[in-house]
C-alpha cells in the first residue's frame, strides 16, 4: 500500500477511494442514489465516511418546527460523514442527494483509521481537513443568526472566489466557476431563490459583479 502516497496532486479522494487502493479494488463498489435519496439519517449509525464520485450531495438538519437547515452543499471529489472519525457514534445531520445521478463511495471508519496509524501525513491531512471544515460550517451559521440575506450573499461569494477563483488574464478581474446552481445558493444562506436574483442583480448593476449560469465575475473588491 506504500505507493498509496506518492500522487502528485494528494487529495482526500485519491488516498481514501478503495479504487486507489489495490487490496480494496476487487471487492468494492460504489452506492448510486437519486435526487432526494438519503444517504443517512440523523441518528443513524456512524460507521463510514463517504466520498462522493458524482454529483452533489446536501447536509443539514431539521429544526424542532421542522425547518431545514442546509450546511453544505458538496460535489465530487468531496469527503462527509467525517465526525465519524472523531468517534461520533450517532449522525446529528442528514446526507441527502442532490442529483439524479450521484455515485458515492462509502469507506469503514475502521479502514480509515487503519490508514491513519500507518501514516503520519495522512493522519494530519484528515485533522487538517476536519478543523477546516468545523471552522468554515462555524462561520456560516453565525451569519446565518447575525447577519442580513445581502451580507450572508457577500460573505458566501467571497469563499467562492478563494475556493474556485482564477484571475481573469485579459480583464484582470477574479473569476470564479462553481459547482452550485442558484437554488444551492439560496439554501446555504438561508434565503429564497426569487430573493437571491434581486440581490444578484443589484450587485451587477451596481457593477460589483457580472455573472451567467456558469460562472460569477468580480468587477470589484468585495
Amino acid at each position: 500500500m506504500n505507493s498509496l502516497w506518492y500522487f502528485k496532486d494528494v487529495n482526500l479522494f485519491n488516498i481514501l477511494c478503495p479504487h486507489k487502493i489495490e487490496q480494496y479494488k476487487e471487492c468494492h463498489e460504489f452506492d448510486a442514489y437519486k435526487k432526494q435519496d438519503y444517504i443517512y439519517f440523523e441518528e443513524d449509525s456512524a460507521n463510514k465516511v463517504y466520498l462522493i464520485n458524482q454529483g452533489k450531495v446536501k447536509i443539514g438538519y431539521y429544526t424542532a418546527d421542522g425547518e431545514e437547515v442546509v450546511k453544505s452543499i458538496l460535489s465530487k471529489g468531496d469527503l462527509f460523514g467525517e465526525k465519524a472519525i472523531l468517534g461520533e457514534e450517532k449522525r446529528n445531520e442528514f446526507a441527502q442527494s442532490v442529483d439524479n445521478l450521484t455515485s458515492i463511495c462509502p469507506i469503514a471508519v475502521d479502514t480509515v483509521h487503519d490508514l491513519m496509524r500507518e501514516n503520519q501525513t495522512f493522519t494530519l491531512k484528515i485533522y487538517k481537513f476536519i478543523g477546516f471544515r468545523i471552522k468554515k460550517l462555524e462561520r456560516r451559521l453565525q451569519l446565518l443568526l447575525f447577519k442580513d440575506t445581502k451580507t450572508r450573499l457577500l460573505e458566501f461569494l467571497k469563499e467562492l472566489c478563494e475556493e474556485y477563483g482564477y484571475e481573469c488574464k485579459k480583464t484582470g478581474n477574479n473569476v470564479v466557476k462553481h459547482p452550485y446552481t442558484q437554488k444551492d445558493i439560496a439554501s446555504l444562506i438561508g434565503t429564497s431563490r426569487p430573493t437571491l436574483n434581486i440581490i444578484m442583480n443589484e450587485l451587477k448593476e451596481a457593477n460589483i459583479i457580472d455573472f451567467n449560469r456558469k460562472e460569477i465575475r468580480f468587477l470589484s473588491e468585495i
